[in-house]
């Protein structure tokens, strides 16, 4: 295998994986590892590692969906918590036809 000078390098991925930036339309998307910070309430939260793809131009962060839900229901206020279960009422006992029972031989 050749070595390519250091100017003219093999892309790391191939021409079709990449996603141009939509912010400035020049810099190429590139899935970083980052610090994500959000508040809940008055709270600063922080989640270390968070999937996001960086534009390497403009520095535009569009971070993954899915990851982003997962941390939405994480920290629901509701998360962890019992679901209320609805109480039904019983239903009534059926009126029992007059039938008289089979005669016994």
């Amino acid at each position: 295998m050749r070595e390519l000078p250091s100017m003219m390098q093999e892309p790391s991925e191939p021409e079709e994986y990449r996603t141009i930036c939509t912010e400035c339309q020049t810099g190429i998307l590139q899935l970083e590892y980052i610090t994500y910070f959000t508040w809940l309430g008055e709270e600063l939260i922080t989640v270390p590692n968070f999937p996001a793809w960086v534009c390497d131009v403009c520095g535009n962060r569009i971070y993954d969906e899915r990851s982003v839900t997962l941390l939405v229901m994480l920290l629901n206020p509701e998360a962890g918590k019992p679901t209320r279960r609805v109480k039904r009422t019983p239903r009534p006992d059926r009126p029992k036809p007059n039938i008289p029972p089979p005669p016994l031989d």
